[in-house]
């Protein structure tokens, strides 16, 4: 599932989610990775909610005309009505962070108003020994700490009918040096959700040590945009290692 971070209608990519650097036009991007193989793939406007705007629905309309496999768009979500419009123009699912922990509650407004098939919760979060867990939720692009345990919130979430958890390992966002394995697994453990690995994967290996953690979804950015890995390779190696890929 490769990822296209979307700053300013240009496709960006940072380490630890700064130090942002340009990685194309979304519209080619989207194409590339569906002639590519990519089985899913997912639109993240990340400066939408700490600007207080919506999502650029033009850019995905543009994205969506070319994009052949389910479609995922987040950021700048914050009720129904912009979860419609983002859906309107042509995503399948919908993904709330910081809005849905600001207001759970919209959490289960979004399930009955369009089917818990069309809603991902993400979740940022960063290590923190003092919460039971070991992780903290980090909203507004990881900016901001709430002091709240990440599986814990995750436990809620999957409480009011989410059935995909997408969580990104701030310390690992970027840095290449694999996902962050014991996130991945505590939530697997504690939650039936759908479990998608994000932020770190440098190497194969990274996605086959994610699968075994307990992801379902295997979702990446730098390794794709930057030809580090390509989809048709990754896709053999998991094979050739006992895993089902569509």
């Amino acid at each position: 599932m490769p990822c296209l971070d979307m700053q300013n209608g240009r496709v960006v990519k940072g380490v630890h989610f700064v130090d942002i650097r340009d990685a194309g036009d979304p519209v080619e991007c989207a194409k590339a990775y569906c002639a590519a193989g990519a089985d899913e793939l997912a639109l993240l406007d990340i400066t939408a909610t700490v600007e207080g705007r919506g999502t650029l629905l033009d850019v995905v309309r543009r994205v969506a005309d070319v994009t052949t496999i389910p479609f995922t768009v987040g950021g700048g979500i914050s009720d129904v009505d912009s979860a419609g419009a983002v859906l309107d123009a042509g995503a399948d699912r919908i993904s709330t962070s910081s809005a849905a922990f600001r207001k759970p509650d919209l959490i289960p407004e979004l399930i009955r108003a369009y089917g818990p098939d069309k809603v991902t919760v993400a979740i940022d979060v960063d290590r923190n020994p003092d919460l039971p867990s070991g992780y903290e939720v980090y909203i507004d692009g990881g900016r901001t700490a709430t002091g709240t345990d990440a599986v814990a919130w995750a436990r809620q979430v999957e409480q009011f009918g989410v059935t995909v958890i997408l969580p990104t390992s701030k310390a690992g966002d970027g840095a290449k040096t694999g996902y962050d394995l014991p996130l991945i697994r505590a939530l697997a453990q504690h939650t039936e959700a759908v479990i998608v690995a994000s932020g770190g994967a440098g190497e194969l290996s990274h996605f086959l040590d994610a699968t075994r953690a307990g992801a379902q979804v295997l979702l990446a950015a730098s390794v794709f945009h930057f030809n580090h890995i390509g989809i048709p390779e990754l896709k053999a190696y998991l094979k050739e290692n006992g895993v089902s890929v569509c």
